[in-house]
C-alpha cells in the first residue's frame, strides 16, 4: 500500500519557509498580519474558524506552481480559497495553524474571449459577476448564475462543481468547462485549456479536477463556454396548492416550452413571507398567499421577446384552465423580473434573520422530490419538536435546499452544534434512503465529511481515496476536506 504522510506538527518553526515564500511572491504576495488574514479565516456562514501560518496571494500560474513546490519541500499543507463564499467550510483551514491559506483572488484576468467560438479563457480568481459583465459586452452570456455571483470565483465554482438557477437547461459547472489549467501537488502544471470536441487520449483529467474541492490540484484557469445573450425573456410567478402540482406543472412546461424553459424554482409560503418581512421594499407578486409558488423563466436568443412571452402565457393559461395552478403573473419588464428573482435569492438571508437553522443542499430524483418533501418534513418536525422543516429551490434539477429551523428560543451557535448536528444526520439518512445525494451543488467541504464517510458507497469512497493518495501522497492539498485525512503511516 502506498504510504500517505501526515502534515507537520503545529509547533514546527516555519520561518525558513516563509522567507522563501516572501522572496518568491514579494510583499503583495504574502501576509502574516492577523488583521489582514482574519476575515478570510472564517467561512461565509460563520460555522468554521481556523488559523494559518500565512496567506499567500500569487499573481500567476507560474507563481502558484513554484509556491506549491515550496510547500511540498517543507511539507506545509495548502488550503486554496476563492471568494470564501462556500457553504461547507471547504476553504477554511483547521485550528492547528500549520496550513498556508492560498488565495487565488489576484489571479482574476480574462486571458481571451472569443464570441465567435463561444469561449472564454479566464483565471480562477475572476468573480462570476465580472465574467457575466464581460460576456455581456460581447453580446454573449455565461450560462451559470447564483445568489453569490458578486463574490463567488470561477476557481471556487469549478472546485465545488457549483449549480445555480440555470442547471435545468444548461447543467452544472462541469458542463461549462471546456478546458482546465491546474497545479498538482508536486508543482506540475496540468494544461488542458485547449478545448477539443473529441479527444480519446485516456482519462478526462479536467473532469477529475472539477468537484474535487482543491484536494487533487489547484485550479488556476479555465476555458468556459459562452452562449449568445438571451435577448428574449419571460419570467412568471405562479401560485399553486401543493408541491405535487408544482412537479406536474414542471413536466407540462418542459413539454410545451422545450429549450426555452431555463429555470423552475419552488418557494413555499413561509419562505416568501420571511423574505417580505426581511426586505421592507419587497412586494408579493400575487394578491393572495399560496401554499407553494413557482418561479419560471423562459429565454430566447433571438430578438423576439413577444414570442417567448406568448408561449409562456399559453402554457400558464392551459394550466389555469385545468386547475393545476391557482394564479399567475408574468413580469411586465426586466425590473419586475429581477424583483421576482430577488424574492427567491433573498430566502437564505431572510431565514438567517429568524434564528438558527440547519441548511441542507440535497438532491433526490425529480420524480421523487415532492413525495420526499411531504414525507421528510413532518418526520423531522416530529423527531425534533419545535423545529420547522422547509424546502425551496431548483425543483427542475431534483435539488432543493432543505432547511430545518430551530425551536423558538434556541441559541445561535449552540443549537447548531448540539441538536442541529443530529438534525442534519437525520436529514442525510432520509436522503440516502430515498436514493439521493447529501450534496447537490455546494460540495462536501469539512461540514459533511463524516456523513459522506458513513453514507456513501464504500467502493466509490475507496476509489476516491486511492486517487487522492496517488496525486497527493503527502496529503498537503486541502487536508480534511471531502475525505477524512488518512491515519499516519
Amino acid at each position: 500500500m502506498q504510504k500517505t504522510r501526515q502534515p507537520p506538527p503545529p509547533d514546527r518553526d516555519c520561518s525558513a519557509f516563509l522567507a522563501e515564500v516572501s522572496t518568491l511572491l514579494g510583499p503583495r504576495g504574502i501576509t502574516t498580519d492577523p488583521e489582514s488574514m482574519d476575515v478570510w479565516l472564517t467561512d461565509w456562514r460563520g460555522r468554521y474558524t481556523g488559523k494559518a501560518v500565512a496567506m499567500a496571494s500569487p499573481a500567476s500560474t507560474a507563481e502558484v506552481a513554484a509556491l506549491i513546490r515550496l510547500c511540498a519541500a517543507h511539507r506545509v499543507p495548502i488550503v486554496p480559497q476563492g471568494g470564501n463564499s462556500g457553504m461547507a467550510g471547504g476553504a477554511t483551514p483547521d485550528a492547528t495553524g500549520t496550513a498556508l491559506l492560498l488565495s487565488l483572488r489576484r489571479m482574476n484576468a480574462i486571458r481571451a474571449i472569443d464570441p465567435q467560438a463561444g469561449q472564454v479563457v479566464c483565471e480562477a480568481g475572476l468573480i462570476l459577476q465580472n465574467l457575466h459583465d464581460a460576456a455581456e459586452t460581447e453580446g454573449m452570456r455565461f450560462p451559470l448564475t447564483l445568489g453569490g455571483k458578486g463574490s463567488a470565483t470561477i476557481g471556487g465554482l469549478i472546485a465545488t462543481n457549483a449549480g445555480g438557477t440555470q442547471v435545468l437547461r444548461h447543467g452544472t459547472m462541469r458542463a461549462q468547462v471546456l478546458g482546465l489549467e491546474a497545479v498538482l501537488a508536486d508543482g506540475t502544471v496540468l494544461d488542458t485549456l485547449t478545448p477539443l470536441k473529441k479527444d480519446n487520449r485516456g482519462f478526462d483529467l479536467k473532469q477529475l479536477m472539477i468537484g474535487s474541492e482543491g484536494t487533487l490540484g489547484i485550479v488556476t484557469a479555465a476555458t468556459l463556454r459562452l452562449l449568445p445573450a438571451a435577448v428574449g425573456r419571460a419570467t412568471a410567478w405562479v401560485g399553486l396548492d401543493g408541491i405535487i402540482e408544482a412537479r406536474t406543472l414542471l413536466r407540462q412546461t418542459e413539454r410545451t416550452l422545450g429549450d426555452a424553459l431555463e429555470g423552475f424554482e419552488v418557494v413555499p409560503a413561509h419562505c416568501l413571507a420571511s423574505v417580505l418581512a426581511h426586505q421592507p421594499t419587497a412586494r408579493a407578486p400575487l394578491a393572495e398567499s399560496h401554499a407553494w409558488n413557482a418561479l419560471i423563466e423562459c429565454v430566447s436568443p433571438v430578438r423576439d421577446s413577444a414570442t417567448v412571452r406568448e408561449a409562456l402565457e399559453t402554457a400558464l393559461g392551459t394550466a389555469l384552465e385545468e386547475g393545476l395552478i391557482t394564479d399567475a403573473v408574468i413580469a411586465a419588464n426586466e425590473t419586475q423580473a429581477e424583483d421576482f428573482w430577488a424574492l427567491r435569492d433573498g430566502i437564505s438571508a431572510a431565514e438567517r434573520a429568524l434564528g438558527p437553522a440547519m441548511q441542507h443542499d440535497i438532491s433526490v430524483p425529480v420524480e421523487k422530490m415532492p413525495e420526499f418533501i411531504l414525507a421528510a418534513a413532518p418526520a423531522l418536525e416530529t423527531a425534533f419538536p419545535g423545529t420547522r422543516a422547509l424546502a425551496f429551490g431548483h425543483l427542475g434539477d431534483g435539488n432543493v435546499h432543505f432547511h430545518v429551523m430551530a425551536p423558538e428560543g434556541a441559541v445561535r451557535g449552540v443549537w447548531e452544534k448540539t441538536e442541529g448536528k443530529a438534525v442534519s444526520a437525520r436529514v442525510y439518512d432520509l436522503v440516502t434512503q430515498w436514493g439521493g445525494s447529501i450534496s447537490a451543488e455546494h460540495g462536501i467541504g469539512q461540514m459533511k465529511v463524516d456523513d459522506l464517510a458513513r453514507l456513501h458507497d464504500p467502493a466509490a469512497l475507496a476509489v476516491m481515496r486511492r486517487i487522492k493518495a496517488a496525486l497527493d501522497p503527502d496529503n498537503l492539498l486541502n487536508p480534511g476536506k471531502l475525505l477524512h485525512s488518512p491515519p499516519a503511516v
